[in-house]
């Protein structure tokens, strides 16, 4: 199999849809870079983009959603759910297939180098592609966001991995890292009460004593009418999804708070969900069957794991 990399940039426009699909269309008709899916929030004010193909035409790809995204986002004018620290905010790179971590981090390298000479818009390094301990985390480097990042950037402790020490004015600035599989995963809870959703959040996220390689938070969704506990997994097989998800149910058992439904943004692997199921299915005195395919994933999926709007295709093994 040739080379691939998936590339998650994540850009700070959820809710006009003209402008998302302008954005989409930067990535499109490239014959050697797919475009998996794209998934627009508006309480978030977020688009999460999946691309999966050859390395170095992802740089290419990328430098024009850059281009893109400087002409249509403008982050004076933006407020959502989501911190956010740069009109497209995240770019990670994720090996896949013929791809070791480190030539990932060489690709990161490179895209923040182009991108900070090209357009003018600071790079953070995080992640695997990380020069120094605190910068591996996202969030530390995110923390005070598009506002506070244009006095944080100009602390000698916090000079961005490539450009100047001053944010683009309307961009603000990028992280583009490289890792491993990230799941990113939301609860739905029965509650407007942001403040109940925290707690469950500080009970799993690794930074308040919870499980490792889990960052969480609430959110209030107002479309929705309801909380979410929002995270990310860092690590499915040693924090399968179930524990999470079993976890804040306990947790919402205390308030007498229904835990409806949970749901995925962007992909995830077969064997993240496989790894699930095959719990609840050991609850009920059950086998997972070995021939499932990923039509019958799907369905068991959205049985107990409780996933709304799961599609076959938000699996990223059916792409392979």
């Amino acid at each position: 199999m040739a080379k691939t990399v998936e590339c998650v940039p994540n850009f700070s426009e959820g809710r006009d849809s003209l402008k998302i699909e302008r954005i989409v269309d930067s990535v499109r008709n490239n014959d050697k870079v797919k475009l998996i899916n794209y998934e627009a929030d508006a309480d978030y004010n977020r688009t999460v983009v999946t691309l999966i193909g050859d390395p170095e035409q992802m740089i290419e790809v990328i430098m024009n959603m850059v281009k893109i995204c400087l002409k249509e986002i403008d982050l004076n004018n933006h407020t959502g759910e989501h911190a956010r620290m740069g009109a497209i905010d995240v770019i990670p790179f994720i090996p896949v297939a013929d791809v070791s971590m480190n030539e990932c981090v060489d690709y990161a390298n490179i895209l923040a180098e182009k991108i900070a000479k090209t357009y003018s818009i600071p790079c953070f390094l995080y992640a695997e592609a990380a020069r120094e301990e605190k910068r591996i985390s996202l969030p530390n480097i995110r923390k005070g966001e598009f506002e506070g990042m244009k006095e944080k950037i100009k602390l000698p402790e916090w000079a961005p991995d490539y450009g100047e020490q001053e944010i683009h004015p309307t961009f603000g600035v990028i992280g583009v890292g490289a890792r491993d599989f990230l799941i990113a995963y939301n609860i739905d809870v029965l509650t407007k009460d942001e403040k109940i959703t925290g707690n469950f959040a500080k009970a799993i996220r690794q930074s308040s004593g919870g499980y490792q390689f889990v960052q969480a938070g609430p959110v209030f969704l107002e479309n929705r009418g309801h909380t979410q506990v929002t995270m990310n997994i860092l690590n499915f097989k040693k924090n399968p999804i179930y524990r999470i998800f079993e976890a804040v149910k306990t947790e919402a058992k205390r308030y007498h708070l229904d835990v409806p439904s949970a749901e995925i943004v962007g992909l995830i692997p077969k064997d993240a969900l496989v790894r699930s199921l095959k719990y609840y299915f050991e609850v009920e005195g059950l086998t997972f069957p070995k021939e499932a395919d990923l039509n019958e994933i799907c369905d068991f999926s959205t049985k107990y794991l409780k996933l709304r709007d799961f599609t076959v295709d938000k699996i990223i093994d059916y792409f392979l």
